[in-house]
């Protein structure tokens, strides 16, 4: 018995061996557990939907992960940016690939239909949720580097206003991993390279409290075309304008092909010393071939082809080991950023959104006596609020993210619940709930407790701040982990609205003996066995 014992925890602990250490953020670099400098080589990993399906989760497919995993070390890549993940399934099989073989994951918090839309920007309880049931499905792995809340949503000087809500969410995704007790990972932004905008903006995501900020900021920077070298291409300048920059900066997507094929000549230039003291790597584009021709690899079923630019990336990635340089030698402060001012080019607010609660919507929603029937579709709802906020002050559910910022506070409720909020206003102040059948008058709840605190706060306007915690309270939890094994990833990542361990005493546990302790070992490294395959 103590042979098979042994025998299991040895399977166990050699299975764990292969664990790569959790990168982490500290000043204006990344770093690795040991004191040394973490730079990104990297790759886009996300393969087009075939027109079945928004999007195809690529840490799902255990088959293809361990088909592709033998290339990306080909590449000598040791990360891979994901654009989408599906948070209800499992990611265990694929992390665990990757894990073993060195790579880290920097993962998008959006997909294609949840996410912060730059001509109609919001920062909703729905949107919160996405992006959470996200960090809590990915959270547990060590070898997730970092969660990017938006890439390329300010796309150009008509739409800087959408910047409030992107750093609203950084915000309060940071302030969401801290609350359920997850590994500190790092939550960034990914930007466009577009002339009139970049400086002010990255001067925008890096100024203000600490707690406001990116942890991290990319940008897809396609400036390096052909042969190109370090002044012609643009890089002197960008890294001259980043030369104060206090988080790690990085290129998230990079690889021009306006000249073909591509030779990647610009990576000998982003890991040497001209870049290396400001920049931290960078992220090809793209893995798979699709229709805008940039992928490096060819995929049909389970065969891999290698393209053309696969061997160049491959050559030029493996030719590059920037210095290591230890974090006790190196400063890890920089001088920071000011707040870009307000101009004709940039107009993003100074306050941010509020933080979305779930719990506040409906407080206020279960206090309306005035609210819209049912049958009434969606689609129909914009008719509704066109006549009603024509006639009364819609302020309480709005949001303006232009300079200096303006939002109600219920400005992050469902399109239904901001409905009921200003019909319920006008039945107030004009008196009548019928609206052509539309809406009904009801019963209100009384509010107490947590829920009146929550109305008082907003005011009699409905425009004032109510402050709410961005945790489990704040964001209804999903299924986003509920098929996530507890085994993997060690104890640097934890759910605690997800685990039982911690608050549920099983009626065996005070009978302890050797059957229940090899019944225990033998489940735990079942599940790393599992997990190791």
């Amino acid at each position: 018995m103590k042979l098979a014992l042994w025998s299991l925890v040895t399977a166990g602990l050699l299975c764990l061996a292969n664990a790569v250490s959790p990168v982490h953020v500290d000043g204006r670099y990344f770093w690795n557990q040991n004191g040394t400098r973490f730079f990104i080589k990297g790759i886009a990993y996300q393969r087009d939907t075939d027109g079945s399906s928004k999007y195809i989760d690529p840490l799902t497919d255990k088959s293809a992960c361990q088909r592709d995993v033998k290339y990306l070390k080909e590449l000598s890549v040791n990360t891979i940016r994901v654009y989408s993940v599906n948070s209800s399934a499992n990611h265990d099989d694929c992390m665990k690939v990757f894990d073993d073989n060195g790579i880290y994951v920097l993962s998008d918090l959006s997909s294609p239909d949840v996410s912060i839309n730059a001509e109609d920007p919001s920062w909703s309880v729905d949107l919160f949720k996405h992006y959470t049931d996200v960090v809590d499905s990915l959270a547990p792995y060590n070898n997730v580097l970092g969660f990017i809340a938006g890439n390329e949503v300010v796309q150009n000087a008509n739409n800087t206003n959408a910047a409030a809500f992107v750093k609203a969410a950084v915000r309060d995704v940071k302030k969401y991993i801290v609350n359920s007790g997850h590994r500190q990972i790092p939550v960034g932004y990914s930007t466009n390279d577009e002339e009139k905008t970049r400086v002010a903006m990255s001067h925008y995501f890096d100024c203000g409290d600490k707690e406001d900020i990116v942890d991290f900021y990319g940008i897809n920077i396609y400036e390096w075309c052909g042969d190109s070298n370090f002044q012609e291409s643009g890089y002197s300048e960008r890294t001259q304008e980043f030369k104060n920059y206090t988080v790690p900066v990085f290129f998230s997507e990079f690889g021009c092909i306006e000249v073909r094929p591509r030779k990647f000549t610009e990576i000998k230039a982003m890991f040497s010393d001209e870049m290396t003291d400001v920049w931290s790597g960078g992220v090809a584009y793209e893995y798979f071939q699709a229709a805008n021709k940039f992928g490096v690899v060819s995929v049909s079923g389970d065969s891999v082809s290698t393209l053309t630019d696969f061997s160049h990336l491959s050559s030029m990635y493996a030719s590059v080991q920037p210095s290591s340089t230890q974090s006790s030698s190196m400063s890890l402060t920089s001088s920071g950023q000011s707040c870009a001012a307000t101009q004709s080019a940039w107009k993003a607010a100074t306050d941010l959104p509020p933080t979305p609660s779930e719990d506040v919507c409906e407080c206020m929603d279960k206090s309306r006596e005035c609210v819209v029937v049912d049958s009434v579709d969606s689609d129909d709802y914009g008719d509704l609020f066109s006549y009603v906020c024509s006639k009364i002050n819609c302020d309480a559910i709005n949001a303006n993210g232009t300079y200096p910022g303006k939002y109600g506070s219920f400005s992050y409720c469902d399109a239904k619940q901001k409905l009921n909020y200003v019909l319920n206003a006008y039945h107030e102040q004009k008196g009548g709930c019928d609206f052509s059948g539309s809406a009904t008058s009801t019963s209100a709840a009384s509010a107490t407790g947590a829920c009146s605190s929550y109305l008082s706060a907003a005011g009699s306007s409905g425009t004032n701040v109510i402050s709410v915690t961005p945790d489990q309270n704040a964001v209804s939890k999903g299924n986003g982990t509920d098929n996530m094994s507890s085994t993997y990833g060690g104890s640097s990542g934890k759910n605690s609205s997800n685990s039982s361990s911690g608050n549920e005493k099983s009626a065996a546990s005070s009978s302890f003996n050797t059957n229940a302790i090899v019944a225990l070992v033998s489940m735990i490294a079942g599940g790393i066995a599992v997990l190791c395959i």
